[in-house]
């Protein structure tokens, strides 16, 4: 495993992470399974874990405290993420940054976390939504200070809403961000116009989300494909997404190598930017964390396959059903 600094926090941190999202509440997710691939990934290096209360209402974060005891013995690097107030996602313009995020919600779900992680202290922790009309507001401010000065976090980050990465950039100008958490992955490149250079100028760390892109880059999506009602992908890949992104796929895969996978090609596309700090692919199964993490260890992508992905960008906006 390689290890990349994360911004101004100074952490080494592996630049394959670990996502959680999948053990709070997706269909399959079992928790003996998933114990065991969060402990095969700390054998194989990862020592970055990102989580949030809203993944199974603390579950994702138990397990991880779970984690955390098992193996005592070694520095892991814990983020999770506070849940707006109104527990809407994404955030929208319309909605009052004191109906999201005030001091007392801020304050009561970092406990909460705590609680679950068992811990009196996490090295990160994220606001789960962001609008930018909230940057000039000096109550996030003051959170940060006192989460800070009470010794319950490290360091303190943004969770930027689906295909609105530059949602954020004003809030960086205060420099009180130490990280951002954005979806960047082979068609999802527009934070490298805006968002990157100025996390570069800040020093702020960047978490890359969604490699897989919900799954297509992962090349078993097809338009057959059907998702479970009470599996949140079954809201997201309506047929005009699904439909859209599956030919987009199909539009990438002869330029896979063989021998190697997509979703793993997809993963060296991230890596082979030095601006992210780590990648944060979601993991359930052993075979999926032994793959996933043994990219950090392979061949960087040759240059002219690099090339060829990069014209497969694709610009989208936020629609009723990106969430």
């Amino acid at each position: 495993m390689k290890y990349r600094r994360f911004g101004r926090t100074n952490w080494n941190i592996s630049e394959v992470g670990y996502g959680m999202w999948g053990m709070g509440e997706w269909s399959e997710s079992d928790d003996k399974q998933s114990s065991n691939s969060l402990d095969i990934a700390v054998d194989g290096g990862v020592n970055f874990f990102d989580t949030a209360w809203a993944y199974g209402r603390g579950h994702s974060e138990r397990l991880l405290g779970n984690l955390v005891k098992r193996h005592s013995n070694k520095k892991l690097y814990l983020a999770s993420k506070v849940p707006p107030k109104n527990f809407k996602w994404p955030s929208k313009k319309t909605y009052s940054y004191f109906d999201c995020y005030p001091i007392e919600h801020i304050n009561n779900y970092v406990d909460k976390t705590l609680k679950n992680l068992n811990l009196d202290h996490i090295d990160l922790i994220q606001l789960h939504t962001w609008d930018d009309s909230w940057a000039d507001i000096d109550e996030w401010k003051k959170s940060i200070e006192e989460l800070k000065k009470s010794g319950k976090i490290s360091a303190f980050g943004l969770s930027l809403n689906r295909w609105e990465p530059d949602n954020g950039i004003k809030a960086l100008r205060y420099g009180l961000i130490d990280s951002v958490q954005v979806i960047y992955n082979i068609f999802d490149q527009s934070p490298e116009d805006n968002l990157f250079p100025s996390c570069k100028k800040y020093d702020v760390g960047i978490i890359a989300r969604v490699p897989f892109d919900e799954g297509t880059l992962t090349g078993n999506i097809t338009k057959e494909t059907k998702f479970p009602k009470e599996d949140w992908r079954s809201t997201y890949f309506v047929p005009e997404n699904l439909i859209s992104s599956v030919e987009k796929v199909d539009m990438i895969r002869p330029l896979i190598p063989s021998g190697i996978s997509m979703a793993e090609v997809a993963l060296k596309f991230i890596l082979m930017n030095n601006n992210v700090g780590t990648v944060i692919p979601g993991m359930r199964k052993k075979n999926h964390v032994e793959s996933n993490i043994s990219v950090s260890d392979s061949e960087q992508l040759e240059i002219n396959l690099y090339k060829e992905l990069r014209k497969h960008r694709w610009d989208r906006l936020p629609t009723s059903w990106s969430q």
